[in-house]
Parts: C-alpha cells; structure tokens; sequence
C-alpha cells in the first residue's frame, strides 16, 4: 500500500511560519549570545570611532563580571547621556536599523573598564598614568595620554561594580565625571549588556575589537 503523502502547507503560511521562525531566532540571539550597537560620539576615540557598527557578545558574562580592559556597552545608570551620544543617525537606512531595533543608540554607552570590584583605582601617578592598586598603567590605546591627568580622583571600586573610562579621555563624560551623582561614578555589573567583540563597519576595519595587556601585571586589590 502507497505511503500517504505529506500535505504541504501553502506558500503564503509557509512564508509566515519562516518570517515568525527567523524572528524569534533573532530575538533569542539578541537576548542570550549577540546585539548589535553603533558609535555615536567621540569618547572611545581612536578604538572606536563615530559610527562605528559593532557586535557586542554577552556569552563572556554568563558566568562572570567584566575584566580590566575590557570595552563594555551598559545601561544609562541614569543622566549619562550626553546630547552627543543620543543624537539619532541622519541617513535613513541607519533610521530603519534603529527602527526594528538594529544598532541602537538611544539608552547605552560604551566605555573600558579600568576597575573592578575591590580595586583602589587613582589618577595619577607622577608619570601621569592611571593608577590600579597603587600600580601605574601604561595605556597606548588613548587618546592623549596627557588628558589623564584632567580629573584628579581616589576610589575604590565596591562589590557587584565596575569603573569605566573612555580612551578620549579629554573627551568623555564616564565614570570620572559622575562622581557626585548617586552612584559615585560606579556602573553596577547588572547593567552590562556585554563586551564589544568585533567592528562590522566600516569595511576597512572590519574585524575583532581585540582586547589590552595592559592590566596584566596589575596585583589583586588588598583587602
């Protein structure tokens, strides 16, 4: 006896079942594994430049907070924003992205993570480097390394945080700059989205953000 035919479905519930499919695949990787952001404002200058599209993997984070060096994109703990960094793209593709929910601008920042919880962190030393531990940190990634030295501070780092500064330090409104807010200055590791991972535009410098030695030797925080 013939085996029975599998009934197909009609084109037009076969292509809802993909679009729904495809959807909810998208949903499920934006919330566990990758999101993707874009670069509105100069305070990652020169790693990250304006309008840089990046994909920010979360995978890191699962089981662990953020390390030293890492580059973070969080939640605005609250008037971090700056006119700058909310200021919507001009061109229209851009608009659509932002529209479905495509390298988003509006509530995020990005910045390096240069202290975790337990560490003393300071500016500066008589070099004018920052300081981690009482141990000073030689960073090529700025900017303008004589732009450290432009806010004068002495923290130490509480449980369950980070602090965050961005490599244009002339030009970035982070952890160093919201000292007196409610939070002093401190981003709660619940509020990481995740840790930038890799540059899809533009085409000449596509690929993987990389990451710093630069807190390698840096000794645990005393207790």
């Amino acid at each position: 006896m013939p085996s029975a035919t599998k009934r197909q479905l009609p084109v037009w519930q076969e292509s809802i079942l993909l679009i729904v499919t495809a959807l909810v695949m998208a949903i499920i990787v934006k919330a566990f594994f990758l999101q993707a952001f874009y670069i509105p404002s100069e305070s990652m200058e020169p790693t990250m430049l304006v309008n840089d599209k990046i994909l920010v993997q979360k995978v890191s984070y699962w089981n662990g907070s953020p390390s030293r060096g890492d580059i973070v994109v969080f939640d605005d703990p609250g008037g971090w924003l700056t006119q700058d960094e909310t200021t919507k793209a001009s061109n229209p593709v851009q608009r659509g992205l932002e529209a479905i929910g495509l390298f988003p601008t509006g509530g995020h920042l990005i910045k390096r993570v240069v202290g975790v919880a337990g560490d003393r962190v300071a500016c500066c030393d008589d070099q004018g480097r920052l300081m981690v531990n009482g141990k000073g940190i030689d960073e090529p990634y700025l900017m303008d390394p004589a732009a450290n030295t432009d806010r004068r501070f002495d923290v130490k780092v509480p449980a369950g945080h980070i602090w965050v500064q961005g490599d244009n330090r002339g030009n970035s409104a982070d952890s160093r700059e919201h000292q007196g807010d409610p939070g002093g200055g401190f981003i709660s590791t619940k509020d990481v989205v995740g840790k930038a991972w890799f540059r899809v535009w533009p085409w000449k410098r596509i690929g993987f953000t990389g990451g710093t030695d630069s807190f390698a030797d840096v000794p645990a925080p005393k207790k």
